[in-house]
C-alpha cells in the first residue's frame, strides 16, 4: 500500500467519503440514535455478572483442534456450573455466541445446554454478529433481564476456528450439479470430461469468511487502510504485539488468570491448561523479520502483529436483583449499559471509537471517568490507529460529534494482561472474554468503571459499560 503523509484534513475527507451513505440517508455518521440500547440511564432492572469462566484459547495448527465448538463449551461450562450454588436448571436461558457453527452442531447453544445437563425444558439459542457474537450473547442476557423477561442466563461464546470448513469452489460445484443432473452414459460422459484438476483444490472456508463480500477487502486489508489513514508504522505495530506477548506472558506466570482460564481435557486425554499462543521469546527484532501478510510487498500487517487464529470458549453468568436473593449471590460487576455501532467495512477498525464514544456521550461520562479498558487486539495497526483517532482534532469533531478531542488512553488502562495478538482471536467468543476479564481485571486492580470494546467484521462495532460490584 502506498503511503502518504498523515494528515487531519485526509483523515477527515476519507471519513467523510466512507459515511457518505449514512449522511445522505439523514443518519448520523456516530450511528447511535438508530441503536435499540438507547434508553435514560436508571430506567430498568439492574443486571449483575455474578461468575465467569473460560477455556484456554489454543493456536490452530493447520488441522482440526481437538475441541469442537461445544466441545469447548462444555470444557468450561460445567466446572463453572458445579462452583454454582443452585442447580443448573435455575437458568431461564443459554445463549451462545458462535460464527462457524459445525454440521454436526446446529444451534451449539442448545446442544451444549443438554450436554450440560440444563434440562430438556431450557430454552437456548445462539447469536452471530461476526467477532461481536460473543459480547452479543451477553447483551442479549442483559437485555431480557434487565426488562423482566428473564431472571437468570448463562451466556456465553464458543469459537474452533480450526474446525472451518474446507469448501469447493465455484466451478466444482457447479460441476458436480451438472454430473448430478447428467442421465444417459452419454451425459455423463460428455459432462466428465469438463471436469479439471484445479477443481477437486478446495478452499478453507474462514479465508471467504473474513474476506468482506461489499467492499472485497480482507480484515486485515481494512486494517491496513486506517493504519495508513492514521500514519502507524511497522516499528509502532511490532512494539504493541511485542508489549501484548510480555503482557500475557506475565499474567501467566504470575497467576493473574486463576480463576479465569479452567483447563480442558480432549477426548484423547490431553490436558490443556494454558494459553498457547503466547511468545514471551520474541522480540522486536524476530518481529522486524516477517514478511507482510495481507498487502505484499509494503503492507504493515504481519502474523506477528494480528491476532491468531485460534479455538476457545467463554462463559459468563448474568442475574437479577431477585436471582441475587434467592440463590445467595455475590456480584462481581453491574453491567450499566451497551452500544453498537456501523459504519463503512472498509474502515471497521474504527467502530470502537464511536460505539464507545457515543455509550460515554449518553452516560454523561469522560474518559477519565472509565478506569480501565478492554479494546480486541485484532490488528496493532488497528487499535492504535482508535487511540490515534481519539486524539485527532476534526476526527473526535465532524466523526464523534465532540467538542474537542476525546483524548488518549493510558497503556496502564487498556489491555493489561494483554490481549488477541497474543492470546488470539476465536471470533464467536472474544467479546465474551473482554467483558469477563475486564471484570477480573478490574476487581484485581481495585478499579471500579471499565469499556469493553471491538471491531466488528462487515463494519460495526460494540461496547459495554461495567462498573464493580
Amino acid at each position: 500500500m502506498a503511503k502518504t503523509p498523515n494528515s487531519a484534513a485526509a483523515t477527515k475527507a476519507t471519513t467523510r467519503a466512507h459515511t457518505a451513505e449514512a449522511t445522505t440517508t439523514g443518519k448520523p455518521i456516530v450511528g447511535g440514535s438508530s441503536s435499540p440500547n438507547r434508553r435514560a440511564a436508571g430506567s430498568d432492572r439492574p443486571v449483575y455478572l455474578v461468575d465467569g469462566a473460560r477455556t484456554p484459547f489454543l493456536r490452530a495448527r493447520n488441522k482440526p483442534g481437538p475441541f469442537t465448538p461445544v466441545d469447548l463449551a462444555v470444557q468450561c461450562g460445567r466446572p463453572l456450573l458445579m462452583r454454582l450454588p443452585f442447580s443448573p436448571d435455575e437458568f431461564d436461558a443459554v445463549i451462545l455466541g458462535c460464527v462457524n457453527v459445525i454440521a454436526d452442531e446446529m444451534n451449539p447453544a442448545r446442544v451444549a445446554a443438554l450436554r450440560l445437563c440444563m434440562g430438556t425444558a431450557i430454552t437456548a439459542f445462539t447469536v452471530q454478529i461476526n467477532c461481536g457474537s460473543g459480547m452479543q450473547s451477553i447483551d442479549t442476557a442483559f437485555r431480557m433481564i434487565e426488562t423482566g423477561k428473564a431472571e437468570l442466563i448463562l451466556a456465553g461464546g464458543a469459537e474452533a476456528l480450526s474446525h472451518a470448513p474446507l469448501v469447493l469452489r465455484r466451478e466444482a460445484a457447479a460441476w458436480f450439479g451438472n454430473f448430478a443432473a447428467a442421465k444417459s452414459p452419454w451425459e455423463k460422459t460428455t459432462a466428465l470430461a469438463l471436469f479439471r484438476p484445479e477443481m477437486a483444490k478446495p478452499v478453507v472456508g474462514l479465508e471467504r469468511g473474513l474476506t468482506d463480500p461489499i467492499t472485497e477487502l480482507n480484515m486485515g486489508q481494512t486494517a491496513e487502510v486506517i493504519g495508513h489513514l492514521f500514519g502507524i508504522t511497522r516499528e509502532a505495530a511490532d512494539a504493541y504485539a511485542l508489549e501484548s506477548h510480555q503482557r500475557l506472558a506475565h499474567a501467566q506466570n504470575n497467576g493473574l488468570l486463576d480463576g479465569e482460564v479452567i483447563p480442558a481435557i480432549s477426548r484423547g486425554g490431553m490436558l490443556y491448561d494454558h494459553d498457547d499462543g503466547v511468545r514471551p521469546d520474541t522480540s522486536m527484532d524476530k518481529l522486524a523479520k516477517l514478511d507482510p501478510v495481507f498487502e505484499k510487498p509494503y503492507g504493515n500487517l504481519t502474523a506477528g502483529n494480528s491476532s491468531q487464529i485460534t479455538d476457545g470458549a467463554c462463559w459468563v453468568v448474568l442475574a437479577s436483583e431477585e436471582a441475587m436473593r434467592k440463590h445467595e449471590l455475590t456480584p462481581l460487576a453491574r453491567i450499566i449499559d451497551s452500544e453498537w455501532s456501523a459504519l463503512d467495512p472498509s474502515i471497521m477498525g474504527l467502530a470502537p471509537t464511536l460505539c464507545s464514544t457515543e455509550l460515554m456521550k449518553r452516560r454523561r461520562l469522560s474518559r477519565e471517568d472509565i478506569d480501565l479498558w478492554e479494546l480486541n487486539e485484532a490488528f496493532a495497526a488497528q487499535v492504535l490507529a482508535c487511540l490515534a483517532a481519539w486524539q485527532d482534532e476534526e476526527y473526535c469533531r465532524d466523526v464523534l460529534g465532540l467538542d474537542g478531542v476525546f483524548g488518549g488512553i493510558e497503556r496502564d488502562r487498556l489491555n493489561v494482561d494483554g490481549g488477541a495478538i497474543s492470546l488470539g482471536h476465536p471470533v464467536g467468543t472474544s467479546g465474551n472474554r473482554l467483558v469477563l476479564h475486564l471484570v477480573k481485571a478490574m476487581r484485581r486492580l481495585g478499579l471500579r468503571r471499565g469499556i469493553a470494546t471491538e471491531c466488528i467484521g462487515g463494519g460495526q462495532g460494540g461496547a459495554m459499560l461495567l462498573e464493580v460490584a
